[in-house]
Order: structure tokens, then sequence, then C-alpha cells
């Protein structure tokens, strides 16, 4: 193992469900340690990335969502047009409707987790399945 595969283990923090899920693998059960460390570094590396996209995603709706807001209700402030009482009503609509919205597009962005930890589960199965 050269310096820079021990500096890169040495960042990679191995979770309890991790370090239990390849302990338990058949096909790795019996390999050196060095292997088992580098699936488990793998497997970690797999779930931060999909945490980080999912979190990165949730970050940049919600921005959207709140820049979104502000813009209908300053556009509908400066528009004199229509009573203030009516431009309220309307400011609650949108911002219920919108937080339906949010709520959906969240709940996508979960959902999209769940398949990707799946995929890695999936994934980790098939590396690890026996040939027999």
């Amino acid at each position: 193992m050269n310096e820079n595969t021990q500096n890169q283990q040495s960042s990679i923090v191995v979770s309890p469900e991790t370090d239990a899920l390849v302990e338990q693998a058949q096909a790795i059960a019996e390999q050196d340690a060095d292997l088992k460390q580098e699936t488990k570094a793998l497997v970690e590396a797999i779930k931060k990335r999909a945490q980080a996209e999912i979190q990165a995603a949730e970050e940049l709706t919600r921005e959207a969502y709140l820049s979104a807001v502000r813009r209908a209700k300053e556009a509908i402030a400066q528009t004199q047009l229509i009573a203030p009482d009516r431009i309220e009503q309307s400011v609650q609509r949108i911002q219920r409707e919108t937080q339906q919205n949010w709520q959906s597009i969240v709940n996508e962005i979960h959902q999209l987790g769940d398949r990707l930890g799946d995929a890695a589960k999936a994934a980790w199965a098939a590396l690890t399945r026996s040939k027999s």
C-alpha cells in the first residue's frame, strides 16, 4: 500500500454500520485487513457522496424557492393595480402553493437519496456475492 492510499484511508471515517456490513460479507470475511479497509473506505465514500449531493440539491432548491417568493412579492407590491388586501391574499396563496411544491421537491430528493443508498447496497451485495 503506498503513502497516498494510506492518506486517503485515514481521511475516511468508517461508520459502524459499514464496518459491520463489510465484516459480515462472506466474500470478504476471509480476506486480509487491507482489502477489508479499502472496501469499507469505498462504501463510506459512496455514502458520503450521495449525502453531499442530496444536501447540495436541497440547498439549491431552497435558495431558488426563497428567491422566487421574494421576487413575486416585490413584483406584486410594486404593482398598485390591485387592492393591497388582494395582493396579500395572492402572496399567501403563492406561499402556500410554493410550500407544497417545496415539500414535494424535498420528498423527491429524500427518495433519490434512499434510491442511491439502495443502489450502493445492491452494488455492495453484487461485489461481495460468492461465485458458487
